[in-house]
């Protein structure tokens, strides 16, 4: 029959365990010792006819306390911080392998296909999309008439305004959109598909191929 003890650990062991833990405490312990320490030969070294009162005794413990206190504070929140990128790179794991929207104005154009998208502030009555070759001349303007505010994606057929189909490859776009002949703010949206995902100091980032390095929170959508 097998038995479980129920040893205690003793605190050297504990501290191999957890080495950042140990420092971190080691660290606060000291700067504990070291103010008590000031305390006490202040204390032992004050004038008799002019002691410290108890005003001062205190005043002096609740900075201790203060500065005890942030320091574990600070702590905790380092756990917090890495355990939410943790978490965030286990969601955003699940999104290898789909095809995302950001923030830019590229186009790939590969087997008669090129999606992309655009994010309007507010309704218009008139939006108006143009693709431009790498040297920046327009190849097919598309006219999407009236469209309601929010995310639209597209997709470009990669036919030119002539009817021909444009060679593969890098394109870019622009976007314009009127309301009663205001201007309607909109971005542009750049598509590409999650390659793989890094987390570090910068938070979690997705590897898009042609897009580069993009930050989580730069997703506007998920395809």
């Amino acid at each position: 029959m097998n038995t479980v003890q129920n040893n205690t650990v003793s605190p050297s062991l504990l501290a191999a365990m957890n080495p950042a833990g140990a420092a971190t405490q080691s660290s606060a312990a000291a700067a504990q010792d070291t103010f008590m320490k000031l305390l006490v030969t202040q204390m032992k070294n004050q004038d008799p006819l002019n002691p410290l009162d108890n005003a001062q005794v205190t005043s002096q413990l609740a900075q201790l306390s203060t500065v005890t206190g942030i320091e574990k504070m600070n702590t905790t929140l380092q756990s917090l911080i890495g355990s939410y990128q943790s978490s965030q790179a286990l969601q955003a794991a699940g999104m290898i392998g789909h095809g995302v929207l950001v923030v830019g104005s590229s186009l790939n154009l590969s087997n008669g296909r090129a999606p992309f998208g655009i994010d309007l502030a507010g309704a218009a009555d008139n939006v108006k999309v143009t693709i431009l070759d790498a040297s920046g001349r327009p190849v097919r303007s598309m006219n999407l008439g009236s469209q309601p505010a929010g995310m639209l994606p597209l997709q470009w057929d990669g036919r030119t305004d002539s009817g021909a189909a444009a060679a593969g490859g890098q394109y870019s776009f622009t976007v314009s959109a009127t309301q009663a002949g205001q201007k309607v703010s909109a971005d542009s949206l750049a598509f590409g598909q999650v390659a793989s995902v890094a987390s570090g100091s910068q938070g979690v980032v997705l590897n898009v191929p042609g897009l580069g390095p993009v930050n989580l929170i730069d997703i506007r959508q998920i395809l």
